[in-house]
């Protein structure tokens, strides 16, 4: 039986051990999350995480490395696949306009984040968070991108 997962983005972004977070409408509550959002059809990670950064902050994110994978389901039964970076972000150089049901954006501490931890929007922003505070980091080269004629090039060898 096959089940669809969501596959998703997020940018961690440190600014003298703060972090940017958005706090955002979902299902009805305000919620704290990473700039993050959904990977769209024939976009890159990269493409992608830049892109929600940039919708949902208005700074421009620049992905150094990969913090991690996070594989999640949700009490809904919808199954996540979160791919968390970490880099560079050039703050907006004037007014901006954010994406729709961002209501702030917020530079908190960790111990400033525990404290709200009841408004994430899910486990895997602490942990995100977490990881990247342990020096976890893996480089771009880690993602590999196949074309639609190399992946059938792939299965075929293999098939």
């Amino acid at each position: 039986m096959a089940h669809d997962i969501d596959v998703t983005v997020a940018a961690v972004i440190e600014l003298d051990g703060r972090f940017l977070l958005v706090e955002e409408k979902c299902a009805g509550r305000l919620v704290l999350n990473q700039p993050a959002g959904h990977l769209e059809h024939g976009e890159s990670l990269l493409a992608a995480v830049a892109r929600e950064a940039l919708e949902e902050t208005g700074h421009r994110f620049t992905a150094t490395h990969v913090v991690g994978f996070y594989l999640w389901r949700a009490e809904s039964g919808t199954t996540f696949l979160r791919v968390a970076f970490c880099g560079t972000a050039e703050a907006p150089s004037g007014p901006t306009t954010l994406d729709d049901g961002i209501v702030g954006v917020h530079w908190l501490s960790r111990e400033q984040i525990l404290k709200r931890s009841a408004q994430l929007r899910s486990p895997t922003v602490l942990r995100c968070l977490d990881d990247y505070l342990a020096g976890r980091r893996y480089p771009l080269d880690c993602l590999v991108y196949l074309e639609p004629a190399a992946l059938a090039l792939t299965q075929a060898a293999h098939g």
